[in-house]
């Protein structure tokens, strides 16, 4: 299963910026569920509070009482690099020359092994296995004002990043010169708001402005906010944001994500017509692509499975028979809406293949007549390195067969995946410029 990655919020000039940051941190649990944590600047001073599990997990009313200061940066995280273990939660929280500084990241560091190894030879010493502590290990060696130093070393990655970093009276908010990953700026009664998705503004009752622009590090102070950009890049940002990751009331890379995913619906409605009863959504990532589909088709939509919203933390059972039942914790067939009934399935992406499979033959044995299969995205064929945790080609099904072998291994009638041509028409770029699409594709662009 493909598993989520990081979500990133912060605020600046605000009496109540640890409570603001731990709501903004509800709306991005979606990016990560393993661990959560805040830190808050109160005059200087830097309080945190970090740990294993959900923010409802982490977080006590005492907690969020006790982090106070009218500036704070949170992060919920689920690891694409370094293990899944209490000193690698974020934000990381060290010490430059007695000043505090935190920092909190999204996304994946190019070469990190490499430049960690080097670090390590010149005699730096690590306590987590983040690219976070990496960036700052980094930094402190630098010479010159912050931004000199920020600027420099954010050049010299590569790969995908979206960073807060809160120094005392200071808070950077930054975005890789390919803005793979996004970073959206609001504002609530003076106070600037850093979050990875506009949905969390919502919760704030705080209004958007705006994304920052790839490559932009944006400076917020007593003085203001100033803006300064990194060396200049092809803007390569991840698609995937749109078909699967973002909520879908959030803006992503200036799309409304809940746009872009009725339109992916539409469009393979248009590219793969069916004689069917009803149109189901795989739920809930692919609720708004079943909608669109339904609409375009004429064909009713109907909720033919139950997603359970309340088992937690997945697990990892030592037993084939437990895992096969696990699925049925996640979802169960609504018998009433599928039986005798010509179902089209429609679902976001299809990874290994083998929960899709359980859940095709879960709604035939609920009485389904016929089950075909409708995916908004292309095949995946090749893994990301760009800070989202996917397995290798070797174990992508459509890395290793075509269509209609898929099409076998699910035991569907029929199978339809979105063409490129139709996801970036979807996506306003017909052409597809400025996407990421290397999954799709296999063509990296670092």
């Amino acid at each position: 299963m493909r598993k989520e990655y990081c979500g990133i919020f912060g605020v600046y000039g605000h009496k109540l910026a640890g409570r603001l940051t731990h709501l903004g941190l509800f709306s991005l649990q979606h990016r990560g569920q393993e661990s959560a944590g805040i830190v808050v600047d109160n005059s200087g001073e830097f309080h945190s509070r970090r740990g294993m599990g959900l923010v409802s997990e982490v977080f006590t009313g005492k907690d969020i009482e006790a982090i106070v200061g009218s500036n704070a940066i949170g992060h919920v995280r689920y690891s694409t690099t370094g293990h899944s273990s209490t000193e690698n939660i974020q934000p990381i929280l060290v010490r430059h020359k007695d000043i505090p500084i935190a920092m909190a990241h999204n996304g994946t560091i190019s070469r990190s092994k490499q430049i960690r190894r080097e670090l390590e030879d010149d005699g730096v010493i690590f306590t987590t296995g983040t690219d976070s502590e990496l960036i700052l290990k980094m930094y402190a060696r630098e010479k010159g004002s912050r931004k000199k130093r920020l600027t420099s070393v954010l050049n010299r990655l590569k790969g995908a990043f979206s960073l807060l970093i809160l120094f005392p009276g200071e808070l950077y908010a930054a975005r890789d010169s390919m803005g793979f990953r996004p970073l959206a700026m609001g504002r609530k009664n003076g106070a600037v708001l850093f979050s990875s998705e506009s949905c969390a503004f919502d919760i704030e009752a705080a209004d958007y402005e705006r994304e920052l622009e790839p490559g932009e590090i944006v400076k917020v102070s007593k003085n203001g906010i100033e803006s300064f950009f990194l060396e200049k890049a092809d803007p390569c940002q991840c698609i995937f944001e749109l078909i699967y990751f973002a909520r879908p009331d959030s803006y992503v890379f200036g799309q409304s994500v809940y746009e872009a995913r009725l339109n992916m619906g539409r469009q393979l409605a248009i590219e793969s017509p069916v004689d069917a009863d009803i149109v189901m959504p795989i739920p809930d990532s692919a609720n708004v692509q079943a909608l669109g589909y339904a609409r375009q088709s004429g064909i009713p939509l109907e909720f033919g499975l139950l997603r359970n919203h309340y088992i937690g933390r997945t697990f990892i059972a030592p037993h084939q028979e437990i895992r096969d039942l696990a699925v049925r914790i996640k979802h169960t067939p609504i018998r009433k809406a599928v039986k005798d009934k010509r179902v089209i399935m429609v679902d976001d992406s299809i990874v290994r293949g083998t929960t899709s499979r359980k859940l095709v033959s879960m709604i035939k044995k609920a009485g389904a007549r016929e089950v075909h299969m409708r995916i908004s995205s292309p095949p995946i064929t090749s893994s990301c390195f760009y800070g989202i945790d996917t397995p290798t080609r070797k174990e992508l099904i459509a890395g290793r067969k075509n269509v209609e072998s898929i099409r076998k291994f699910l035991a569907v009638k029929t199978l339809h995946y979105l063409s490129m041509e139709g996801l970036k028409k979807s996506c306003r770029k017909e052409k597809g410029e400025g996407y990421c699409l290397s999954c799709f594709n296999g063509k990296y662009p670092l």
